[in-house]
């Protein structure tokens, strides 16, 4: 039976890819950082029945010593690294914090991969939003980067260095390029979740208006359910390599909140407020990935699109917002 160890475990992503891999028959161990919400740092596993069936291990990004006894104990045939400060807002204000855990916590992995267990197959979460601000119309392997955020200068630090490994010590290390994925359990702060939530209480008349930043800015939306299972495509290659994952359409986010708001019968303009305090100090207008490198050597593409995947969060919000009137 193969073992898989995911950092991030809790997350949209840990949690979807934990999901994937058990119905593979993997064992999955996953990196719990302990925190004063430790009662409900579990709730992303328990939403998808499969809290029972990862073992959640003690250790922190921060502590090579944690990863390196967690890799030694563990033996993964996988290391899937998926944790980080993903919040590309709050990089901003916290950008050391990010650098640490995000930059510096994917090394930390990588190192205690390489002296461990230098065989087992190793999987960093890259963004899109290091291409911020776009050198070509539409990204892919080979588009030049041009980080906008703190959080963005973190992921570039932490792709490199999964190159870096992959070229100086022949690690399987890949890297997925992945482009906006979001879902029902995508974190309440992210703008497309923020969406479908307010959608959501606005229906059920809790609230009346729904405050946004920039809503022209553009970006490749795609599902989490379907974007864990390229990362997990990416380590059953022969040779690992670098890939883009996204749709190859690229939405407004007026057009996201237009097709959540018509879900539920109401009209977007009559209730988006425009906040200057929510729009970024360095924007990224427009992001667009080119996938064909994934679906030629992977044979993966999105099956999930976006209208499904937003209809699919604003039902989930209308549960949730249900049972905590009750």
């Amino acid at each position: 039976m193969k073992r898989a160890f995911v950092t991030g475990v809790t997350g949209q992503d840990g949690a979807y890819l934990s999901q994937l891999l058990l119905q593979k028959g993997y064992e999955v161990y996953g990196l719990l950082r302990r925190s004063a919400s430790a009662d409900v740092i579990d709730a992303r596993l328990k939403w998808l029945g499969i809290e029972k069936d990862v073992r959640l291990m003690d250790g922190n990004l921060t502590d090579l010593s944690s990863l390196i006894r967690l890799v030694d104990e563990i033996k993964p045939d996988e290391v899937y690294n998926l944790g980080a400060q993903s919040f590309v807002k709050s990089s901003w204000q916290q950008p050391l914090l990010t650098g640490t855990i995000t930059g510096m916590g994917a090394a930390n992995v990588l190192e205690a991969v390489r002296i461990v267990h230098p065989k087992a197959r190793f999987y960093q979460a890259s963004s899109s939003e290091m291409y911020g601000l776009i050198q070509e119309p539409v990204q892919s392997e080979t588009t030049p980067f041009y980080p906008r955020s703190p959080y963005a200068v973190a992921k570039l630090y932490a792709h490199w260095m999964t190159v870096n490994y992959r070229e100086s010590f022949g690690m399987h290390a890949s890297s997925g390029i992945l482009f906006n994925h979001e879902s029902p359990l995508r974190g309440i702060e992210f703008v497309t979740r923020k969406v479908t939530d307010s959608v959501a209480r606005i229906k059920l008349g809790l609230q009346e208006e729904l405050p946004l930043g920039n809503i022209d800015a553009k970006r490749d939306w795609g599902h989490a359910r379907d974007y864990v299972r390229a990362m997990w495509l990416m380590l059953q290659q022969d040779e690992a390599d670098d890939y883009v994952v996204a749709t190859n359409r690229t939405t407004t986010v007026r057009d996201m909140c237009r097709i959540a708001f018509e879900h539920v019968g109401l009209n977007a303009d009559d209730h988006i407020v425009i906040k200057e305090e929510l729009f970024r100090p360095a924007e990224v207008d427009v992001l667009l990935g080119d996938p064909a490198k994934a679906k030629a050597k992977l044979g993966w593409e999105a099956t999930t699109s976006l209208e499904e995947m937003i209809k699919e969060m604003v039902e989930a919000d209308l549960v949730r917002v249900r049972a905590q009137m009750k």
